[in-house]
């Protein structure tokens, strides 16, 4: 199986017995990992992130790299969790005028490609925010990642399930589909196992259909 993107490549373009796809077969990559960034969810992606908002600032940056927020809370004397609400109902309390800017932060809402923050913070408030990151994409440049070191098999499936309707062969897109949503779930389930390995806990499983 292939442990580079150049490997990936020659591949892919072995699995479809073609080679004139030299321009294209990037593109079925990067279709494959735009749809990783919404399926697969691994505990390699599990990123922490630190910092300080500042008092009277009700809006906090989402980092560069932010997918999918797993736990935010406040950290320093004691800690307590910011939960999230919709945006309307962060706009209703406000409206209210309820608890500005006297207490710190325990609810969030998802607002112009920031997090909103209420109450807004009274002072400096230290918060930490544990998130899923995007995985990190190939390119001749970044030849290698965690996940094509994991699960090759799910790129080579990925990436076939795209080039079936470039290609026209309706009778691939099935075979390629089912091949990857097994890879996808055996992607997953692995990473669950990992991660609560000896625990006892039911594992919650991610797959596609």
């Amino acid at each position: 199986m292939a442990t580079n993107y150049t490997d990936l490549k020659a591949e892919i373009a072995e699995f479809l017995n073609r080679d004139d796809l030299t321009s294209i077969i990037p593109t079925f990559i990067s279709l494959a990992e735009a749809e990783f960034q919404r399926v697969i969810r691994h505990w390699k992606m599990e990123q922490r992130a630190t910092g300080q908002q500042t008092g009277g600032d009700q809006y906090m940056q989402i980092p560069a790299d932010w997918l999918e927020t797993i736990r935010m809370h406040i950290v320093g004397s004691g800690s307590s969790a910011i939960t999230m609400q919709s945006r309307a109902a962060i706009a209703d309390i406000r409206a209210k005028n309820e608890d500005v800017s006297t207490k710190a932060p325990y609810y969030y809402c998802h607002a112009d490609s920031q997090f909103e923050l209420y109450p807004t913070p009274a002072e400096d408030t230290d918060i930490e925010l544990l998130y899923y990151q995007k995985i990190p994409v190939l390119s001749a440049s970044n030849a290698t990642n965690w996940l094509l070191d994991e699960a090759p098999d799910l790129y080579l499936y990925g990436a076939l399930k795209h080039s079936a309707p470039y290609l026209a062969e309706d009778a691939r897109v099935a075979v390629w589909k089912d091949l990857y949503s097994e890879a996808v779930l055996g992607t997953n389930i692995a990473a669950e196992r990992s991660r609560y390995s000896g625990s006892g806990m039911t594992l919650k499983l991610r797959g596609l259909g």
